[in-house]
């Protein structure tokens, strides 16, 4: 096969940056190795920035996230057993983000490829990639007994930290990497939100808590937990309690509780992976850098990536100019590391550590007193929030 870009993996950012390649004419295949239906059943963050949600209106498949997505003003925060909001839209002159699962925007991704008929290989095995310093790159894969190759003038590798396209070129990448000292306990329900038209971040003595959402019925709850703890551990009748424990009375009054519909402990990790470029292959998402979820930034950092690249290749193909590709690497990371010093901020503000007692934990309370009585310290929190200017 022959194509002008191939992208390993169909997760949200391969799906977009297909659906933008596709719309400016560049001819694109995409290479997975699971199944549609696994990729579907992933569960993943919900919350978007404008630069995502403008996006995936460039790409055609805004109209539901438009019709559905729950546009969020503000943010709270809750410690000392007391709640304080962050206008985090009057704060940045009228900017908010919208909840829209991330199931539901692979979903439109999936269905826009599948109405156009653009060619996607699920369930490819034993996928390689080689060729990449050269002028035609290549990629293999197995699927139904036979070994198929693929040729190309660009990959993307969208297939995430565990993908083939970083472990190729692992030995040319410089990692940087920060793993937290617990996890978060996750359930999905379908109960409406505690809070409808904003994210609760808690801090209390017993640890971090979120309360989120996906829909106005559906319902995302985490709490801060340790790394050894077994999902089978925590009854539903458990999780619900230790949440209440974790926030002001009000709102813990106010929760609906309900059976879970997954329930799963993920760890906590920063990494970064540079460069993001080596010669014909690209590195987007995940592939390239991870954030704690703490800030809402993954998937949104996996857009950016995207815009910037969709923009080189398109740039490379209608004007003959590989400025942008010579640039990607750059500006992609200069937003990633203050994605991730956001992320770790917020992380290591509303959680309690091992050796968060005495000194630690006074001044831990310390800056969020300051945080929510400072105009200016709102300010920055709610910038960043909603993403910052590219």
């Amino acid at each position: 096969m022959r194509t002008q870009v191939a992208i390993i993996g169909a997760g949200p950012s391969g799906l977009l940056l297909g659906q933008l390649l596709h719309k400016a004419g560049i001819a694109n295949i995409i290479v997975e190795r699971q199944s549609g239906e696994y990729v579907l059943g992933r569960i993943r963050a919900g919350i978007l920035e404008q630069v995502t949600v403008d996006l995936l209106r460039e790409a055609g498949v805004g109209r539901r996230v438009d019709r559905e997505g729950i546009v969020h003003h503000s943010i709270e925060l809750v410690f000392g057993g007391v709640r304080h909001p962050i206008d985090v839209h009057g704060l940045t002159g009228g900017k908010v983000v919208t909840a829209y699962g991330q199931t539901e925007l692979t979903h439109d991704l999936m269905d826009a490829r599948t109405a156009q008929g653009l060619p996607t290989v699920y369930e490819a095995a034993n996928v390689s990639i080689h060729g990449i310093d050269g002028t035609r790159p290549t990629v293999r894969y197995q699927k139904d007994g036979a070994t198929h190759e693929i040729e190309c003038d660009f990959i993307a590798g969208c297939d995430g930290f565990h993908g083939v396209c970083r472990q190729t070129v692992k030995d040319s990448v410089r990692e940087f990497e920060k793993v937290y000292p617990f996890g978060w306990l996750g359930v999905l329900s379908d109960t409406p939100p505690v809070s409808p038209h904003a994210i609760v971040y808690g801090n209390s003595e017993r640890g971090f808590s979120l309360c989120s959402m996906r829909s106005m019925t559906r319902s995302r709850y985490y709490v801060q937990c340790p790394l050894d703890d077994k999902v089978e551990d925590w009854s539903d009748q458990r999780f619900w309690d230790e949440l209440r424990r974790r926030l002001d009375p009000e709102l813990a009054a106010k929760i609906v509780t309900g059976p879970s519909i997954e329930k799963s402990i993920a760890p906590l990790r920063s990494f970064v992976a540079e460069p993001m470029r080596f010669g014909r292959l690209f590195l987007a998402g995940d592939a390239a850098h991870i954030v704690p979820p703490t800030g809402a930034k993954g998937l949104n950092l996996a857009a950016t990536d995207v815009k910037y690249l969709s923009g080189a290749l398109i740039e490379h193909f209608r004007e003959r100019s590989d400025a942008g590709i010579d640039t990607y690497s750059q500006r992609c990371l200069k937003r990633v590391w203050k994605a991730e010093r956001f992320s770790w901020w917020l992380t290591t503000l509303m959680h309690r550590f091992p050796d968060t007692e005495g000194f630690g934990q006074r001044v831990q309370e310390a800056e969020l007193e300051y945080l929510v009585n400072s105009r200016a310290a709102s300010t920055a929190l709610a910038e960043n929030y909603v993403g910052l200017p590219l």
